[in-house]
């Protein structure tokens, strides 16, 4: 005969699920920071996600959530957790064993996931293995309670009665179970996830490291920055300084166990550590990077006062060979970025190892213990946090993580211009208002700025004191404005005469391009 089973079941039946994956989850943190800080499933699985996913929808996660999109990406991963494992939950009590089938594909995927990440240590398998065993343990004494409560109220044989105190005796036992593992499974998981990044996090030996004094430093001319409301700063606070890499979580490398490999194609193997970085001497350099996400009149685009080395001063010490043309820098985490080698050699570029910013060791988030910067190049080929190697090779034999991915293997950056105030959706009293925001061309510097209200004649912008080529200047331009709605259009020219480009390009494959067009109201 059928079984009618009441849908309060499987109700139950998706709780135990949901409770095995936190088991699961729980038993690999564990273990992981026992065998292997990074071999956490959820965190490997993530870090896949962003590997493989198309570049359109990469784009449209950093224009929806911007520095939050790593968030975003979390909170997706765990709701797809949620119902997935609810999932296995029903699949077990009704068709046992397909919720432990389920399970053990997880952990199969999970330990793909750990096992191709960069860095891998040999026994960073055995944390989902083992979450995987205990989940499955887990789900299968649940759904065998909840099947034994179920067959003592459901449809009992001619002439018998269903037994209440069984019935009593399982539906405790289901509930005890499932509240004992799932409490267990948050607080241990919670708790081994904490230690793991307590243990592997080095932001105590950065607030406590004192970087040596820089041999030469900037001088900011007079006029450089405009004291203006609503006016980027002229350097860009740490903490509002754009961040946006491949990295889910953000790396954690103490420089006393840090190492820079300089090898490919040169005259010697060069290994360096942090130590023996600073003693080839810091300078101070400031220099605006830019992403090649950003938009037209977007803000992913900060200036900073760096303190490093030169590359060219470290690749020096290795020798490159004649042919090389590229140098294939490395990340902790994998991730690798092309840099044309005579960017890096030329001594008219100031293309740095940094490990300052802003006047205090570089940030977490940021590249600690070191990172590099190169001017007029996009980031995602030049701005390499958490460094670890600089490969020495050609652009024929070697490309990097974005290129395949659909974007150049070379990328000069776009100079462009952005309009800072008045801003879209905030409207202005009428009167005289100033128009004010930054532009840059780095390696070149910004000649001129001029701005356009509605289908007027183009007006030349007042210009702040450039600290050098390398990074943004300020602009502003006084304007009576009337009452009503108006359009206010900015574009640029470099230092080598040439307009900032009027076509507009897409982001892919290698930057966007186009002149800023605002629409602003006044009242």
């Amino acid at each position: 005969m059928t079984v009618r089973r009441p849908r309060r079941f499987f109700a139950l039946a998706a709780l135990a699920g949901v409770v095995s994956a936190a088991v699961f989850l729980a038993a690999a943190e564990v273990l992981a920071l026992l065998v292997a800080h990074d071999a956490s499933p959820i965190l490997a699985v993530g870090s896949f996600v962003i590997d493989v996913v198309p570049q359109p929808l990469k784009e449209l996660a950093i224009s929806t959530f911007g520095e939050f999109d790593k968030v975003a990406l979390l909170a997706g991963l765990g709701l797809a957790v949620v119902i997935a494992s609810a999932i296995a939950g029903v699949l077990q009590f009704a068709r046992p064993p397909l919720g432990v089938v389920a399970l053990g594909l997880a952990g199969a995927l999970s330990v793909a996931a750990i096992v191709t990440r960069a860095g891998a240590t040999p026994l960073a398998f055995l944390p989902p293995v083992i979450g995987a065993v205990a989940g499955s343990i887990v789900l299968v004494v649940l759904c065998r309670r909840l099947r034994g409560w179920q067959s003592s109220i459901v449809a009992p044989e001619p002439g018998e009665q269903a037994s209440a105190s069984r019935a009593g005796v399982d539906r405790r036992r289901f509930f005890v179970i499932a509240g004992v593992a799932g409490a267990s499974a948050v607080i241990v998981g919670v708790t081994a996830r904490a230690v793991s990044m307590a243990t592997s996090s080095v932001e105590a030996v950065r607030r406590a490291l004192r970087l040596p004094a820089a041999r030469s430093t900037v001088t900011v001319p007079a006029g450089a920055e405009f004291d203006i409301p609503g006016l980027t700063p002229l350097f860009t606070p740490n903490g509002d300084f754009y961040r946006v890499d491949t990295a889910l979580t953000v790396p954690t490398v103490n420089p006393d166990s840090w190492r820079l490999v300089v090898d490919g194609m040169v005259d010697r193997r060069v290994e360096l550590g942090f130590e023996e970085l600073l003693a080839m001497g810091l300078d101070e350099y400031a220099i605006t990077l830019t992403c090649v996400s950003n938009v037209v009149g977007g803000e992913l685009v900060g200036n900073a006062m760096w303190l490093g080395v030169p590359v060219r001063d470290v690749l020096r010490l290795a020798g490159p060979r004649s042919g090389a043309d590229m140098v294939l820098s490395r990340s902790v985490d994998g991730y690798t970025a092309s840099t044309p080698l005579s960017a890096l050699t030329d001594d008219g570029l100031d293309a740095i190892l940094a490990v300052g910013m802003n006047g205090e060791p570089l940030p977490l988030a940021h590249g600690f213990p070191v990172r590099m910067v190169v001017p007029g190049l996009y980031g995602y080929v030049s701005a390499t946090k958490w460094l670890t190697e600089l490969k020495v090779t050609t652009f024929a034999q070697d490309e990097a993580y974005w290129t395949p991915r659909g974007y150049s293997a070379q990328a000069p950056i776009k100079f462009s211009s952005r309009i800072d105030t008045p801003k879209i959706g905030k409207p202005v009293a009428a009167g005289r208002i100033p128009i004010a925001g930054v532009a840059w061309a780095q390696s070149v510097g910004i000649q001129g700025v001029e701005v356009r209200i509605d289908d007027g004649a183009w007006q030349p912008a007042t210009l702040s004191s450039p600290i050098n080529t390398d990074t943004w200047v300020q602009w502003f331009l006084e304007w009576d404005a009337a009452p009503g709605t108006h359009y206010v259009s900015v574009r640029a020219t470099n230092k080598n005469g040439e307009l900032q480009r009027e076509e507009v390009a897409p982001i892919a494959p290698n930057g966007s391009s186009g002149w800023q067009r605002s629409l602003i109201s006044v009242t």
